[in-house]
């Protein structure tokens, strides 16, 4: 009897040859592309190259010129010093200490010349009589301010008219009618009645004035922030001629 051929066997055969085929080819196209991609990196250098190369020579060149010193500019050479003087300093120096000023707690400090100044008092002027704070003082005035104030007025009044020689309205030929007479004085700082001024119609009358006004007695003085002051006053004395 003949062997029958088993159509298995000879499929097995086939595939080695064509897995063989299929190495064979896979082999050639992996070349091809390994020579395609080495082509196009050979035309892309070859082009950045000639790129660069243009670019070279598109620089134009230049010249420059290094300007020479000329020895015309240049400053003239200092002088040359040929006898040089050698000075001795016989000159002694005195070395001054300077003492330190700064204490600590264990110096004593002590203080010489101690001299007392005398603050100088304030020069006070005459204050009127209206604002003065202490006024002048007529002799037998008692009270407070204002009734001092009061007081002295009528006081000098008083005894100026009483004092006044009256004859001498008729004597000087006054015409009948109201006459003032202005009396002003000032009172010192002792009390005293100085600097009397008078003014009245006619020179007779003031001269009585100035004479009755001299004639007050003598007064406390007037006083501001406690010291004695002098303190000016002005007496108007009224009239009748008939």
């Amino acid at each position: 009897m003949e062997a029958k051929k088993n159509p298995k066997a000879n499929l097995e055969s086939f595939s080695k040859i064509f897995m063989l085929l299929g190495l064979v080819l896979a082999l050639i196209i992996s070349y091809a592309a390994i020579e395609m991609k080495s082509k196009e990196a050979e035309t892309t250098a070859q082009a950045e190259d000639s790129k660069q190369l243009n670019n070279e020579e598109d620089i134009p060149e230049t010249e420059q010129k290094i300007e020479e010193n000329k020895p015309e500019n240049l400053p003239p050479p200092p002088p040359v010093i040929e006898d040089i003087k050698v000075v001795e300093d016989n000159k002694k120096i005195e070395e001054v200490v300077v003492e330190s000023t700064e204490t600590n707690e264990k110096q004593a400090v002590v203080i010489h010349d101690i001299q007392e100044v005398e603050e100088e008092e304030d020069v006070v002027e005459d204050v009127p009589f209206n604002i003065i704070e202490d006024v002048p003082v007529y002799p037998g005035c008692k009270g407070d301010k204002e009734a001092l104030k009061k007081c002295f007025s009528e006081k000098v009044k008083d005894f100026i008219t009483s004092k006044f020689n009256t004859d001498l309205t008729n004597e000087v030929g006054l015409e009948p009618g109201k006459y003032k007479i202005n009396v002003g004085f000032k009172v010192d700082k002792t009390g005293n009645i100085t600097n009397i001024q008078a003014r009245a119609p006619h020179k007779r009358l003031e001269a009585e004035a100035v004479r009755v006004t001299g004639l007050l007695p003598k007064l406390s003085p007037g006083k501001q922030r406690g010291r004695a002051v002098a303190v000016p006053y002005n007496l108007p004395i009224t009239f009748l001629v008939e």
